[in-house]
């Protein structure tokens, strides 16, 4: 089936996962973080102040997804996707009234659980459990969703401010989130069962078996994936954070660094596309160790270049990561352990992956605080993601020999 004609027959059940992460955007912190310096005015917040605020607010999330993501396994997306996003637009609502620090960081804990959080997951969950042979190609159109925002959300919101307060942005948030809610009821009502789960047992993992969450955890494996789960979350967060600062440093405005993000979308785009058609041809293991490293090579641009053309250098080799980051992970844990309980495990990345979006900025708004610029940590940065990469590709080394054979379905 050509890929047009995939995208013809699926696309109820495809515009359901763009749809999902497209309003995941908006828990972002590539849009959150377009407001750091009006929000950081108004409450007297210094840089790790905010930072603070930020990884409070996340790392609460991170929390309560290891226990609601298991919810994705009981549960189908048709009731959960809508109770998802309508609290998000409570949460985009709070933002736009809190009127003090306390009640922000619950504003903040809101927008990252149902947004960057549930959102995303119950996207991610739905094309893997929907999708068999085309997991990867599935995976990857859901992504347009957030592919689009990061996009076009921050220059369009950012062009607005001369014209309306942060707080009224985000009751357009608001408005937008629940303009959508009555285009995906109607599309969360179909199901799609593939035929290779008709016809028989759902897809196996490592040793054929359908991991529990439990059992991963005594696992080697999982263990070896944490520093790379943590980066891109930790680090490709703390970037889009510290955008406002990052410009400051290297003089630019911070409007011509915003119209740049397309740059990066562009490379994910391209890179999610493509990673979506080698997965469904050669599986997960041999892209898990490698996707990782052109972002560290974008950091290490960023770092060096003084120029906007540099940065627009690095921000697409940064977007070439973040595209395959968006499916290959996502991939990754149908693959090696199965999908039964894909809900719980991939619940507990995703916990993993949101607290990396916490220690990111509130790491590096430290060390700014300390007199480090963001710009002088960049290096540092992408070493981390080398050895990164190095663990992962040990783990999958050991691990790949116990795959079952790959299902005619």
């Amino acid at each position: 089936m050509s890929f047009f004609a995939f995208l013809r027959a699926n696309a109820p059940f495809l515009l359901v996962g763009v749809l999902l992460t497209f309003c995941s955007s908006f828990g972002q912190t590539f849009f959150i973080s377009v407001f750091a310096g009006e929000i950081r005015a108004e409450f007297g917040l210094s840089h790790g102040d905010w930072g603070a605020v930020y990884s409070i607010g996340t790392l609460a999330s991170a929390a309560v997804m290891v226990w609601a993501g298991g919810l994705t396994d009981r549960f189908r997306v048709r009731s959960v996707g809508p109770a998802v996003l309508g609290c998000l637009v409570l949460a985009c609502v709070g933002m736009a009234l809190t009127p003090n620090v306390a009640l922000l960081t619950v504003a903040v804990f809101g927008l990252r659980f149902f947004g960057q959080g549930m959102s995303i997951l119950i996207s991610t969950v739905a094309m893997a459990r929907w999708f068999v042979r085309s997991r990867g190609k599935a995976l990857s159109v859901s992504m347009v969703g957030i592919e689009m925002g990061q996009a076009f959300l921050p220059m369009i919101f950012v062009a607005a401010m001369g014209a309306l307060s942060w707080r009224s942005l985000w009751l357009v948030c608001a408005l937008i989130v629940a303009a959508i809610l009555p285009l995906l009821w109607p599309l969360l009502r179909l199901e799609r069962t593939p035929q290779s789960i008709a016809a028989g047992p759902q897809g196996m993992g490592m040793g054929g078996r359908e991991w529990r969450r439990p059992d991963m955890l005594r696992h080697y494996l999982y263990w070896l994936l944490i520093p790379a789960l943590l980066g891109p979350a930790a680090f490709g967060t703390a970037l889009f954070f510290h955008q406002v600062h990052l410009a400051e440093t290297k003089g630019w405005e911070h409007l011509n660094l915003v119209t740049l993000f397309p740059v990066f979308t562009a490379a994910a785009i391209v890179s999610v596309f493509t990673s979506g058609f080698v997965i469904d041809r050669i599986g997960t293991a041999r892209m898990m160790p490698l996707y990782q490293l052109p972002m560290a090579a974008g950091f290490v641009v960023f770092g060096l270049t003084d120029t906007l053309g540099g940065a627009a250098v690095a921000l697409g080799l940064m977007g070439l990561s973040q595209g395959m980051n968006s499916t290959v992970p996502n991939a990754f844990w149908a693959e090696f352990y199965g999908t039964r309980h894909m809900g719980a495990i991939r619940a507990l990345a995703q916990a993993v992956m949101v607290m990396g979006t916490a220690i990111g900025p509130a790491l590096t708004g430290v060390l700014i605080d300390m007199g480090v610029p963001f710009e002088d940590q960049l290096t540092g940065i992408a070493v981390y993601f080398v050895l990164a990469a190095i663990c992962t590709g040990i783990g999958i080394a050991r691990a790949k020999p116990t795959l079952p054979r790959p299902s005619e379905a």
